[in-house]
């Protein structure tokens, strides 16, 4: 996995929170490497928060390994019944807890999907610096527009 910062207005070395839409990015045709991409981000700062989003489909061997690569694997409410609508909704809540943590300076969302816009968006406005990892096809054009920085996947 190369990857390839695309945009980079704001830069600091302060403490983070990453939330990875596991469902939308954690598969096979991306081979996303977990331990690169944790790599890279703590070239930003401190990472304070690191979760990675699940749905029912996750095995006991992908939360492991999650697990293994300094994330905590957050399965998404609903148990077996839940929609990957509902992985989305839960990881937007904890990201907007983290816009109102005074102790988090910048938001990383791992993601491709324009349903995080307004986290991005109320993170500006209340002085987080936001910071946008995903990859192609379908990496949102709206999410790459509205983040301060982006870092596209190859």
């Amino acid at each position: 996995m190369v990857f390839n910062k695309i945009k980079d207005t704001v830069s600091r070395g302060e403490n983070i929170a990453v939330f990875v839409d596991g469902p939308n990015v954690v598969r096979k045709e991306f081979d996303l490497d977990l331990d690169e991409l944790r790599e890279e981000i703590e070239e930003e700062g401190n990472i304070k928060i690191a979760k990675v989003f699940l749905n029912q489909y996750a095995s006991d061997k992908l939360i492991e390994a999650i697990v293994s690569q300094g994330f905590e694997a957050a399965l998404g409410l609903g148990g077996e019944k839940a929609k990957e609508s509902d992985v989305d909704v839960y990881m937007a809540v904890n990201a907007m807890e983290s816009v109102f943590d005074d102790n988090i300076d910048k938001i990383v969302l791992v993601t491709r999907d324009t349903d995080f816009l307004p986290v991005i968006q109320k993170a500006k406005e209340h002085g987080k610096e936001t910071i946008l990892i995903g990859m192609e096809p379908g990496f949102s054009t709206a999410l790459k527009n509205a983040a301060d920085k982006v870092i596209e996947l190859d």
